[in-house]
């Protein structure tokens, strides 16, 4: 994947692991969301009853599993030569060459499936990423908003939306999106698990402030493991203004938390130490 010079933040693979897994720079998918098209599929059959071209797809989603994606992409569009309107296929191929890096490619798949199926939510969420992914934010945001009006009740593209906010410096836009998100799903931010169609991003301008942002959120929400957690990253990232959440009404139901006084008490981790001394 191409990359712009944005902090990494977990990105995830097929399964889901503990919450507060390691922050690693790695590209994330999150699980599927149905567009109207997709709503007659039935329950996955085995393998060996499965026709040619059901097992041709399945194959193409064990690579993708497995990040082989060119050959995943080649599968798929292989199937689409005899279904050339099949829009949840052009967005997996969209979804196989963003992995890849190419941002111009995946994105003609996306605006294809869009035109395709005009009700596709994921793959307007799709095409925001890929904007975002190029610094475009006031596009990102836009189709962000068009996923949402197509289907109201998608955490990963509330996410998504607080994050294109957030690298615009839309800080109240970005806390909203996020506390929308976190109301639909309030492990939003420390899920791991790929394995779909729709796109999460995971990239932050500021990681510091943001892992703060994101603090306040699970604070506003009553959630006092979650928040202490992310504000021990923005801590140990070298964010100053942590201890503003000794003050800040966003932190007022959880501040009392042994947890909090903890994070807010305890000297930085010798990770952040070393990493501030190497950037001196």
């Amino acid at each position: 994947m191409s990359r712009v010079t944005l902090f990494a933040i977990p990105l995830v693979l097929v399964v889901a692991c503990p919450a507060f897994a390691q922050q690693t720079p790695t590209k994330v998918n999150d699980t599927s969301v149905s567009s109207p098209s997709e709503n007659s599929a039935v329950a996955p059959k085995p393998f060996s009853s499965l026709s040619p071209r059901e097992a041709s797809e399945m194959r193409a989603d064990i690579l993708m599993a497995r990040k082989e994606y060119f050959d995943a992409a080649g599968l798929y569009m292989q199937i689409l030569v005899n279904e050339p309107k099949n829009a949840l296929l052009m967005n997996k191929v969209g979804v196989a060459y963003q992995q890849l890096g190419d941002l111009d490619r995946s994105e003609r798949f996306y605006k294809r499936a869009m035109h395709t199926d005009k009700k596709f939510a994921s793959a307007a969420n799709n095409c925001g990423t890929v904007e975002y992914e190029k610094k475009h934010y006031t596009r990102a945001i836009s189709l962000y908003g068009k996923a949402l009006d197509l289907h109201a009740d998608m955490p990963t593209v509330y996410s998504n939306l607080g994050y294109a906010y957030f690298a615009d410096k839309q800080y109240p836009q970005a806390m909203d999106s996020f506390q929308k998100a976190l109301a639909l799903d309030p492990t939003i931010f420390d899920r791991r698990g790929l394995g779909g169609t729709v796109v999460q991003q995971r990239t932050a301008t500021d990681p510091g402030l943001f892992y703060y942002f994101v603090a306040k959120t699970y604070a506003q929400a009553g959630d006092a493991e979650r928040a202490a957690h992310y504000l021990k990253l923005a801590r140990d990232d070298g964010y100053a203004g942590f201890l503003s959440a000794q003050t800040d009404t966003a932190f007022a139901k959880v501040i009392k938390d042994p947890a909090l006084q903890e994070v807010l008490h305890e000297p930085p981790s010798y990770a952040s130490s070393t990493k501030k001394l190497m950037q001196n």
